[in-house]
């Protein structure tokens, strides 16, 4: 028999607090019935003896301490799901909204989820092609990995994670089943649109699950957003096999939400105002990612967040890092000078890419390649600072070559159209035609045999 609670004893923002609850539990759903008519869903977030404090998703609007009638579930938050959520779209606690209906429920997970056993993962080795050659060829993206993007405010980063979900594919010769997981959190409604009508007009809505908390959503809403994607997620890759992409974009505002949250309660804040438990938070949202033993699917996050003053040791992208395998980090200095996607090679990486690339994989030079192209670009930015401060004219003839692979490299390399989709092979021979601008025995990073194989100068590429 269910109890139900009339009345609040306090209303705090998104949280209320109800005085002589029993046996309620931290996490528990409660359902909330406002002037008998108007459903909401809460969730206890602190208990303390009688009282239980409730974080209410859909806001607190028409209610007051005497119009409230709350009801205990008995279970966590939990989302309906079947394979029948691919191609759908849905608000940020996991409620159809392209009327389309309902969905008919293979199972009900909780949205809570546990942290992959450490003991039961399997070490990431497959590659997933993003068609972007700044990622695939130097920050190579592999199965089970967690590698964010870090932007600032006004830089691409939406347009690039569109891209992303356009053209990711397991490769060419793969015919396991691949599909995209997207949630989206506090971003303004023509974001959204923008989202969706890219999906929809390139044809890849199909194999693609949407979770869109608004801007003018509840904040208590985007706190629970990550974690439904991410059960869906698990549900499609551990018990469905498929390959799961998840692309989370802003995460910035989910721990800003958080923040928001924190001080309603009273808590004692930490750096810039966050809670204590930040890193804690976010590591059981990024450590939902990996392949298990015995079971053929796989969960790769990429989260996307934008760094404040495009500072990267603000608290949110410092304890990021902390947690991630690498991180790819866009560049307002490229994005001034018209290049897409402004990738800044030379701070991203992927520390999980060596294992993934290579014979078997992408192809054997892939490595070498990579290696080769951070060390020259490297000394471009040495070649840049000289001229900056004894003019370009006075620069050695190698120098000078460096200027100009390096302008090459950024336009042609990190540059690319935001609808061309290139192969790994299309990436590596670009990287091999660049390095090719440059003499032979400056490419040092490059095994012999390799160079044979693969190395063609330019035709102007003599001192």
């Amino acid at each position: 028999m269910s109890i139900e609670y009339l009345g609040l004893s306090q209303i705090n923002g998104p949280l209320i607090v109800l005085e002589g609850v029993q046996n309620a539990s931290f996490e528990e759903i409660v359902e909330i019935t406002v002037e008998g008519t108007e459903k909401k869903l809460g969730r206890i977030v602190e208990l303390y003896e009688d009282k239980a404090i409730i974080q209410v998703f859909e806001g607190n609007e028409n209610m007051s301490l005497k119009n409230t009638h709350t009801k205990l579930t008995g279970h966590p938050m939990e989302i309906a799901l079947s394979p029948d959520i691919l191609g759908r779209t849905f608000n940020g606690i996991g409620q159809p909204i392209d009327d389309l209906g309902e969905i008919t429920p293979e199972v009900k997970l909780n949205v809570n989820g546990l942290p992959l056993n450490p003991v039961t993962r399997e070490y990431p080795r497959n590659y997933i092609r993003t068609g972007v050659s700044a990622i695939d060829g130097l920050t190579t993206l592999i199965r089970g990995q967690k590698l964010p993007i870090f932007s600032g405010n006004g830089l691409p980063h939406d347009r690039l994670a569109a891209q992303i979900v356009k053209q990711a594919s397991l490769g060419d010769n793969s015919d396991e089943k691949f599909a995209i997981v997207f949630a989206a959190m506090g971003v303004k409604y023509d974001v959204a649109e923008f989202f969706r009508k890219t999906f929809e007009e390139s044809g890849v809505s199909d194999h693609v699950v949407m979770y869109l908390n608004l801007a003018n959503d509840p904040v208590v809403e985007r706190l629970i957003t990550p974690k439904v994607a991410l059960t869906a997620a698990e549900y499609l890759a551990f018990e469905k096999g498929m390959h799961i992409l998840v692309i989370l974009t802003d995460m910035t505002s989910f721990a800003e939400a958080m923040r928001e949250v924190s001080s309603s309660k009273g808590e004692i804040p930490s750096r810039k105002g966050f809670p204590g438990y930040l890193y804690s938070e976010l590591a059981t949202i990024y450590e939902r990612a990996g392949i298990v033993q015995g079971i053929s699917g796989s969960v790769t996050q990429i989260p996307i967040l934008t760094m404040p003053n495009d500072d990267i040791t603000h608290p949110i992208p410092d304890l990021t890092g902390y947690i991630t395998e690498g991180q790819i980090v866009l560049d307002r200095e490229l994005h001034g000078q018209a290049i897409y996607p402004p990738i800044n090679v030379l701070p991203s990486l992927s520390r999980l890419m060596k294992d993934g690339i290579g014979a078997g994989y992408t192809r054997e030079d892939h490595q070498d390649v990579a290696n080769q192209l951070f060390s020259c670009y490297a000394k471009v930015g040495d070649a840049r600072a000289l001229a900056s401060v004894i003019g370009e004219d006075e620069l050695s003839p190698l120098d000078k070559i460096y200027l100009k692979f390096g302008k090459s490299f950024e336009q042609e390399f990190v540059g690319q159209g935001e609808n061309e989709n290139r192969s790994i092979i299309d990436t590596l021979e670009k990287g091999w035609e660049l390095l090719g601008m440059l003499p032979r025995e400056e490419l040092d990073r490059i095994d012999t045999k390799v160079l044979d194989k693969y190395y063609k100068p330019a035709e102007s590429e003599v001192i």
